[in-house]
Formats: C-alpha cells, structure tokens, sequence
C-alpha cells in the first residue's frame, strides 16, 4: 500500500510538472509572423497568408493567430492555420492584421501586429455606377438533366455623376468559383450599359454562398472607377407566385386552393398569404398560412377577388421577400 501511494506521488508529481510547462507565462515571448500578404483570387474574394516566426521559441504549447480585418468592415477572428479566406468588397481597398496568440484560462499573450494591405483600385472621383440593385428568379430548367430549376439574375445601376458620356460600363458576377461577364445588356439614351440580364447562370437556388457583382468601365477622357457589391441570394431571390389558385363557394363558404411556386425548395418550406377582398363594401382579409388551402366565411351576396402570395420559411432559410401575388380569382356576385 505504501508503495502504492509513493508510485501515485510521483506521478501525480510529473503531471504537475507538464501541466506547468505547458502554462504560458512571463518567460515566454511571443513573436510576430512573417511573410503575410493580402492576394485577391476572385471577384470580392482575398486570400490572407502568413507563416510561423522562424525565430519563435518552441515550446510545448499550441499557438493560435488572431486575424484583424481593419477595412472595408472592421472584423476580428482567431485560427489556428496559416491562411484565410475573406469575402469582402475592394473598391473601397483592404487592409488586414494578424499577430500570434497563446491562450490560456486566465491570460492571454499577444505578438505584436503585423499588417498588409491592397489599395483602392484607380479611378476618377464620380465615375463609378451607384444604386446597383440585383435579383434572382428561379424557372424550371428543361434543358439540362443535372439540375430541375435554372435561377436568372438581373441587375441595374445609374450612371456615375461624372462619368463622361462615353463611358460604357462592363458587369461580371461570382458564385462560388463560377464567374461570368454580362452579355445582355440594357442601355440608356447614349448607349451606356445601365442593366444586365442573365437567363441561366451557376447561382444555385438553395444556395447561401455569397453572389459577388462587379461593375468596371470605360472612357477616351476619363479613368472609370470600378464598384462591387456583395448580395445574399435570401435578400434578392423574387419568388414565384403560387400555382393554380382556385377560388370556390358554398353558401357562405368559401374555399381557396394552391400549389407552391415553381421553386427548389420542398412544399413544406414556404409561407403564404391569403387576400380577399369584398368588392362591394371595400373589406380586405389577409391570412397568414402554413397550408395550401384556406376556408372562410363571407357574405355570399358580393362578389369576392381572391390572391395568394408565398415566401421561402424561415425554418429553411433566412427570411427574404415575398412574391407577387397571384392573378385575381372572382367568385360570387353583386346586387
């Protein structure tokens, strides 16, 4: 038994021992990493690298890096790789820092910073396009047996203030790693590019990856500032509006029927709303549904208009817009 105890001592003795060692204290000096850059790899898309400090003291600890995105969007993360990727728009330039980190319970030890940056891409002041606005829809796709549903996207724009009246502007889009350039497009008076149309693109429609936009140009007289802009499909994805509504009475017994928008999403994952409205008397009713059928009771002596809308739920993705509501259905009479 005594043995026993003095075998369990020292090897509760040698855990202590590691336990301390791995501690970060007052003796340990962290230092900075080395080689970071800042490489653009897509539209709206940069790869942040860095690599341990040659010089750092190596101990039986793991270090951490904490990643300071400073502009466009102040941001702060901690990772334990020598790399990240960030989504992020440029026209307005990127800069980012990174330091090495040790944690522990009750401290935390920090390098210094080590910072890069990419500048703002040149152009003349005004040039650029403002109030860029885009919107996907998604069709049934006949034409491919790898997908049942093909979302478009289009977008618009003003012209810059001071663009000159040659300007012609150029729009490319990125989903993932798919880019493409805009080939319908749009023009105002003088010819300039002011929307385009994509009937078939490579934006998923259940997708939540960000859709990155860029807008570039042209001009004899003047440098064209470009301008991107980063757009969540949920915010800007137009739904379809209901299918095969239908609208019948009994009396005072009114039923309404529909089947769910041409989408990707399953039956189960859409909202709807129910607009009736007495065209006699003004009287509106609008009912929020989870169903596909609703019932109410009205004055059989009006006549009725009846319109459905829907919306993607929130308990499959974040919630987004609304469609159109569907064509007028009339049912009953007036006097």
């Amino acid at each position: 038994m005594i043995i026993v105890a003095h075998v369990l001592l020292i090897l509760l003795g040698a855990t202590e021992i590691l336990q301390a060692d791995l501690l970060p204290d007052e003796k340990i000096s962290l230092l900075p990493p080395v080689n970071f850059t800042i490489k653009v790899t897509g539209l709206a898309q940069v790869l942040l690298q860095w690599k341990p400090n040659p010089d750092q003291e190596q101990r039986n600890v793991n270090l951490e890096y904490q990643v300071k995105i400073n502009t466009p969007k102040e941001d702060d993360y901690e990772t334990r790789i020598t790399e990240s990727k960030c989504v992020t728009i440029l026209h307005k330039g990127f800069s980012a820092s990174v330091r090495t980190i040790l944690q522990s319970d009750h401290s935390l030890l920090a390098s210094s910073w080590v910072s890069a940056e990419l500048h703002a891409p040149p152009g003349s002041p005004g040039t650029s396009i403002v109030n860029l606005t885009c919107t996907t829809n998604t069709t049934e796709d006949n034409y491919s047996r790898l997908r049942s549903y093909q979302v478009s996207l289009h977008c618009t724009w003003l012209v810059g203030t001071d663009a000159p009246e040659d300007t012609q502007y150029f729009l490319y889009y990125r989903y993932g790693s798919w880019t493409e350039e805009c080939q319908e497009y749009s023009k105002d008076t003088l010819g300039r590019n002011i929307a385009c149309w994509f009937p078939r693109t490579f934006i998923l429609s259940k997708g939540r990856d960000w859709l990155a936009v860029l807008v570039n140009g042209s001009s004899k007289h003047s440098a064209i500032k470009p301008f991107d802009q980063l757009f969540a499909l949920h915010a800007i994805d137009q739904i379809n509006p209901p299918l095969n509504v239908t609208a019948e009475i009994e009396g005072t017994r009114l039923s309404i029927q529909w089947e769910k928008p041409v989408s990707a999403f399953p039956i189960h994952c859409f909202d709807y709303e129910v607009k009736i409205h007495n065209t006699r008397n003004g009287y509106l009713q609008i009912e929020k549904l989870m169903t596909n059928a609703f019932i109410s009771i009205i004055d059989d002596l009006s006549k009725h208009d009846v319109q459905v809308r829907a919306a993607v739920s929130s308990m499959c993705r974040e919630a987004g817009l609304w469609s159109e509501w569907s064509q007028p259905i009339y049912v009953g009479f007036s006097r």
